[in-house]
């Protein structure tokens, strides 16, 4: 991946996390754009009780991994920093 495609899949990625956060604000959370490698994978960071959720690494994969993928084909993974 091109710095460039890189930059307009951040923000691609950006925009998908700003739509997704209002869920995770609902129950005390959120998370917050951290990184992107040339691969693909997009790290972020889980805040409130989304840190220390029993149930974090599923929001993780089943909510925001999965809706990312499904908007921006160009995301591989999503990692928890």
């Amino acid at each position: 991946m091109t710095d460039e495609q890189k930059a307009i899949t951040e923000k691609k990625v950006i925009n998908a996390l700003t739509q997704i956060r209002p869920y995770l604000q609902q129950d005390g959370g959120d998370v917050s754009y951290v990184d992107m490698t040339n691969e693909g994978v997009v790290m972020v960071h889980l805040e409130g009780h989304c840190g220390s959720c029993p149930h974090a690494m599923m929001t993780l994969k089943q909510g925001i991994e999965s809706a990312l993928k499904k908007a921006i084909p160009e995301v591989k993974c999503v990692e928890r920093v």
